[in-house]
């Protein structure tokens, strides 16, 4: 019995640590609001129409800071992404410019961008960002996966259990649209900006989406909020381009697994049942 209670008394000390732990990070920065996203859930989805705006975003806005060195041209027409064409994917790419060679005078080259070609990075090198940022712009190539926050318990109990992967698309569309003044009394260090939802409040990117930034051809509202969100998805495709497949594989393993159980429990009932006659 003392056993027992000690080994409660140490589990609820270990809650009431882990509670505390998540309070005081709260305190620091707030936790990004859950959205809505077409790819949530085990059925969910990429919305076409969304990524390709997105894309959009990024070439117009991020990508003269941030690359994606992970992501071909050929990859925009591949199934369950962007919905581009391949004719369409060959032509985005002859549009960048990509360092090739050497040639035969052993010097590199710039030549039009191929289907096969991956994103060019913006920067020569990271020196070369560092001096026209004093940082270097991280690569979005994983970053919907990479950046996360903390929800603490119980709630990450509740993520395992409802599949909710969609922390880094949360985070990035709460971040980019985070930007306020910073508080009386915070000490924001030179070229820095105030943002609620960043560690330590205090990022080096100025607020990158204003209304009326991009020019959307479908109707769709020309917000921040929306060009936030829009550029989330498409950073998530990036970072994870086969998700509908997986998806798509996970479901009819399920429907396997389910009917392959059925037939072994038939198979033992029927097995069984003609041992038990002989007995």
């Amino acid at each position: 019995m003392t056993l027992t209670r000690t080994i409660l008394a140490v589990a609820a000390v270990g809650v009431a640590a882990m509670l505390a732990c998540h309070g005081a990070g709260a305190a620091e920065s707030e936790s990004p609001p859950q959205l809505k996203w077409s790819f949530a859930g085990p059925f969910g989805l990429y919305d076409e129409a969304q990524l390709q705006r997105g894309f959009k975003v990024y070439r117009e806005v991020c990508q003269n800071c941030h690359g994606l060195s992970l992501l071909a041209f050929y990859n925009l027409a591949d199934p369950g992404g962007p919905g581009y064409s391949a004719a369409q994917a060959t032509a985005i790419a002859g549009e960048y410019q990509v360092t090739d060679g050497p040639n035969d005078q052993g010097e590199m080259f710039q030549r039009p961008g191929r289907a096969a070609d991956h994103f060019p990075p913006p920067f020569p090198n990271e020196q070369a960002a560092r001096v026209r940022y004093n940082a270097v712009p991280p690569d979005f190539s994983v970053i919907a996966k990479a950046r996360t926050y903390e929800r603490g318990f119980p709630w990450f109990v509740i993520d395992m259990v409802s599949q909710y992967q969609e922390h880094g698309v949360d985070y990035i569309a709460a971040y980019v649209n985070g930007y306020e003044d910073a508080p009386s009394g915070f000490n924001l260090p030179d070229g820095s900006y105030y943002n609620k939802y960043f560690p330590g409040h205090s990022t080096a990117m100025p607020k990158p989406l204003v209304d009326g930034q991009v020019d959307y051809t479908d109707g769709t509202p020309a917000k921040g909020e929306q060009y936030a969100k829009d550029v989330s998805a498409f950073l998530m495709w990036v970072a994870e381009p086969h998700l509908e497949a997986r998806k798509r594989i996970g479901f009819q393993v399920m429907i396997f697994l389910i009917v392959f159980a059925g037939l072994l429990y038939f198979t033992k009932k029927k097995v069984w049942a003609e041992v038990g006659g002989h007995a």
